[in-house]
């Protein structure tokens, strides 16, 4: 009975690091969505690199998150999310967390990411100025759809396509980062060297009439679009360009299409109403694991490309971890004060 008595004491003992009378200000929250396998020595997906490479080395678990959250010693706590809407609880269950203070946090969502060809290539990486929330919409089937309609997919409280409507009660629906900030990760950033190869180049060669879709990988700034759901295809980009042009009265341009980032951003700004977060202190860094269409030759079925999730998971943390290293580092001012850079 004693030895049952011990163990059940072992497990219930705080961990080490979090054993402590109030809660522990955190610094930076790196925020992914996934992760392949086990958190160290196999094939890395959005979490692995953090893990291994900050590096991350104390394990802490939060009651309704899937996986254990990582945390460092200089202030930097990581978690995955789940994906699409399983990101909502997760998020609303670490700002909950009573051993953590995250006032003055900083935020920053790092994941992979479907391009559009106009805009950039494969195994880019943008920093995202807005973030548009896509889900709450009304959907008829495309060959059903009212005569003179582009396709069946329109906005809550609106008449059809073409009307912005609202996401009252539902969503926030368009967040724009704070523009100071956003520049400057991407100043700080804009030259880092991204991964490229054989692959890429194979996947870039299939949008010859899409310049953008051709060059090397780079680190630029742009809209993202979240959704609970892949999509694919040309009529989809389309539909894509107009919502995020609609969401953000035309001050957007549609870059990155994703699953996590309104789950991320809505949940935030709702918890910020409590103070307990700063919403100006949020970053979203999309990396392109692939094209939001099929290149020629390509089959009309959503799948990573060849080479293109290993180059993004990549790029996701060369390009985040010098501006989590340097909020750190800066933390003296940072603290207190936003790292800012005006506009271009």
């Amino acid at each position: 009975m004693l030895r049952v008595i011990a163990i059940i004491a072992c497990l219930l003992a705080p961990l080490p690091a979090l054993a402590q009378d109030k809660p522990i200000p955190i610094k930076v929250v790196v925020i992914a969505a996934f992760e392949i396998g086990a958190e160290t020595g196999d094939t890395p997906g959005e979490f692995q690199h953090w893990v291994e490479r900050y590096p991350l080395t104390e394990t802490v678990k939060i009651p309704g998150i899937e996986r254990p959250a990582r945390l460092s010693p200089d202030g930097v706590l990581a978690i995955t999310t789940g994906m699409f809407g399983r990101a909502r609880g997760s998020m609303a269950a670490l700002l909950l967390d009573p051993r953590f203070d995250f006032s003055k946090s900083y935020f920053l969502m790092a994941g992979i990411a479907g391009v559009d060809p106009k805009i950039g290539s494969i195994g880019s990486a943008a920093w995202s100025d807005w973030v548009v929330d896509a889900d709450p919409l009304y959907e008829i089937d495309d060959r059903e759809i009212t005569p003179g309609w582009p396709w069946g997919l329109y906005a809550f409280h609106s008449k059809g396509p073409g009307e912005k409507g609202s996401g009252e009660g539902a969503s926030g629906m368009a967040w724009r980062l704070d523009p100071g900030l956003t520049q400057w990760a991407y100043r700080l950033t804009r030259d880092i060297a991204l991964p490229d190869g054989p692959k890429l180049a194979a996947e870039r060669a299939g949008y010859k009439d899409e310049p953008a879709a051709q060059q090397p990988p780079r680190v630029f700034v742009g809209s993202s679009l979240a959704t609970v759901r892949f999509w694919h295809g040309r009529r989809r980009t389309d539909w894509a360009r107009d919502w995020v042009r609609l969401q953000t009265d035309g001050a957007g341009v549609l870059a990155m299409t994703d699953g996590e980032d309104q789950a991320v951003l809505d949940t935030l700004n709702l918890y910020a109403k409590e103070g307990r977060v700063d919403p100006r202190r949020v970053l979203v860094l999309r990396t392109a694991s692939n094209y939001s269409w099929p290149g020629a030759g390509k089959p009309m079925r959503i799948e990573f490309a060849d080479g293109g999730s290993a180059a993004a998971f990549e790029a996701a943390y060369r390009v985040g971890s010098p501006v989590v290293k340097a909020l750190v580092a800066g933390w003296d001012r940072y603290a207190e004060t936003l790292p800012q850079a005006s506009a271009p």
